[in-house]
């Protein structure tokens, strides 16, 4: 934890740096406007000094209109300097929490594919927010806080003392020991603050996970099961919550005690002072000036040093990821990725999932240029392995993925997804317009290739009766759409984005005839002229491949045409043929019947 602090006000130093000139001007103006602010009592001192002890009234009143000119000109002087913290801390904070936004944006967006499973995405929102209104909170209470209480707290030591030094004496050493008894009880509070911001994430999590699951939750009568879960959730962080917040209230209470022995031995002490004529009447109105000054900065304080350790405990699981390193990241020496021919090649390949679980031993396969290659197998056989190793969202274990004679450990992983494009099974889209979603493929695409995109993936049909067309908004992941067209506008994406090696993971296991003719369709033009791998469960898509793959237990255990694997009697591959074979349907391209 300690080591997380001292990183997340590092962070937020860095971020500070860069706007040292407005920062610096904030302070040095907060620092002058609170002196200012104090130099105005001593002149309401002097005003009551005055008429208490004048006999001609007539004879002061020049003398007195002289100082409220004097404080009409601090008052003036403060105006200025106030302004300037507003407009210069505005200045500065803004563009720091824009700044530590997008930082912890990209950093987040560089974990790896393994980390986003293993994380809830309403927490890591959460996080990125606390991150940053942390930063705020944290740099408004020092400005706003701590900074006026030490420089108060400093002059008015000063002028006290000049009156009396066990005066400002008495007020330096409350004040030191009112600090350190803030600092002791806040301490021992974070510990607690900690866990209620792991039980906040932990609801977080929750909410939003069943808020994403929320057709699971009706169609599996999941509903009073993740109500039970949710209870128990929030009765966690409400007990945590409640004993964080009553230890405050049990240190407000000692505070208020250390206020009242301030409060009245100051003015104990001042009486004793005017009674042996060392103190007068307007030195009371000072006294009183500053000593309600000084309750108002330390009442502060106490409450803004657990506020900040409460923001450091809010920022903490953000630092946690910005320290995290990335699991798969470029190398020192990573240069782009030439890819033109698309050949690719495995190369005794080796991938253990946690380090323990072999997926993959000495997996090796070439896939020439152009060349369409289907890989097929049972659940758990490593064909999904060998698509993510191949986008790099988990880098090998040994062994080496080549692409053009380019190790791809050795390139960037940007150069790297630029040549290699997909289509997935369930295609997710942006809750954006579907003109910025097929656009996606190639951002600075113009309208007019986007639409012929679109033709070629015969999606520029069904967008053209949707009530805006190509600026209709497709909703949260694409709820708006049916699953065909979600997986028409993928494959316009892919066709624009025009990669030299293409992935197709399952593009129509879950869509009707008619949806699949016209994705067939679209996949036909897709796949022209590139190098194709295609994962399949449903064996009829992939009859018409080059080759054909057949894993089993993270090795390549059959390979050859449809046809050549379908004579093998006892192989793999024709027992799963066999077991599909359900009915006929008419092959619409050879005009021949075939099993599915």
């Amino acid at each position: 934890m300690k080591y997380n602090t001292k990183r997340t006000i590092a962070i937020y130093s860095q971020g500070i740096w860069k706007y040292k000139i407005s920062a610096v001007i904030s302070y040095v103006s907060m620092v002058c406007a609170i002196i200012v602010g104090l130099i105005e009592p001593l002149y309401f001192k002097k005003i009551l000094d005055i008429t208490a002890s004048a006999t001609d009234k007539t004879g002061v009143v020049g003398e007195l209109y002289k100082i409220m000119l004097i404080i009409l000109a601090l008052e003036a002087i403060t105006w200025v300097f106030w302004r300037l913290v507003d407009f210069c801390s505005a200045y500065f904070q803004s563009r720091v929490i824009a700044d530590l936004s997008v930082r912890a944006f990209s950093y987040l967006h560089g974990h790896s594919y393994s980390y986003f499973t293993d994380n809830f995405g309403g927490s890591l929102v959460k996080k990125v927010k606390w991150f940053t209104s942390a930063f705020e909170n944290i740099t408004d209470r020092f400005l706003w806080n701590f900074l006026p209480l030490v420089t108060s707290v400093a002059f008015i030591t000063i002028v006290l003392m000049r009156t009396n030094i066990w005066l400002g004496l008495g007020i330096l050493f409350w004040v030191i020991i009112f600090i350190v008894i803030n600092f002791v009880f806040t301490k021992y509070k974070l510990q607690y603050d900690l866990k209620r911001t792991e039980a906040e994430t932990a609801v977080t999590g929750l909410l939003a996970d069943t808020i994403t699951n929320h057709n699971n939750v009706k169609l599996f009568n999941g509903y009073f099961g993740e109500v039970q879960k949710f209870i128990e959730a929030s009765k966690n962080l409400h007990i945590s919550r409640l004993f964080a917040w009553n230890l405050g209230s049990y240190f407000f209470a000692v505070q208020a005690a250390l206020w009242i022995v301030l409060e009245v031995g100051m003015y104990v002490f001042a009486i004793h002072l005017w009674s042996k004529g060392l103190m007068s009447v307007g030195g009371f109105v000072l006294l009183q000036a500053y000593v309600i000054n000084i309750f108002n900065n330390v009442w502060n304080f106490g409450k803004n040093v657990q506020k900040v350790y409460e923001s450091l405990a809010d920022a903490e699981e953000m630092t946690i990821i910005l320290n995290t390193p990335h699991e798969v990241q470029d190398t020192l020496s990573a240069v782009p990725l030439v890819a033109h021919a698309g050949a690719v090649e495995f190369k005794d390949v080796g991938f253990n999932y946690n380090r323990t679980r072999a997926i993959l031993e000495h997996f090796n396969l070439s896939i020439k240029t152009k060349e369409h290659v289907g890989i097929v197998g049972a659940s758990g056989a490593g064909k999904t392995t060998v698509i993510k190793l191949l986008f790099r969202m988990h880098d090998v274990t040994s062994g080496h993925i080549i692409i053009d004679g380019q190790d791809i450990t050795h390139v960037t992983q940007e150069s790297l997804w630029h040549a290699v494009s997909m289509v997935p099974q369930d295609p997710i889209l942006f809750h954006r317009s579907l003109m910025e979603n097929i656009r996606y493929g190639k951002p600075d695409a113009t309208d007019e290739e986007v639409m012929t995109a679109s033709k070629l993936a015969r999606c520029h049909d069904f967008i053209m009766q949707t009530q805006d067309g190509y600026n209709t908004f497709v909703g949260e992941r694409g709820i708006k759409l049916s699953g065909g067209e979600r997986q028409r506008v993928a494959i316009a994406r892919a066709i624009l984005k025009n990669a030299p090696v293409l992935v197709l993971d399952e593009a129509t296991s879950s869509l009707d005839s008619e949806s699949e003719s016209l994705i067939q369709e679209a996949l036909s033009e897709l796949m022209k002229d590139k190098t194709v791998i295609v994962i399949a469960h449903r064996l009829s898509t992939i009859r018409k491949m080059d080759r054909i793959i057949v894993m089993d237990g993270g090795k390549i255990v059959e390979e050859g045409t449809h046809q050549e694997l379908t004579e093998k009697k006892s192989g793999i591959y024709t027992n799963l043929w066999n077991l599909q074979a359900g009915g006929f349907v008419q092959d619409r391209s050879e005009g021949e019947v075939a099993f599915v």
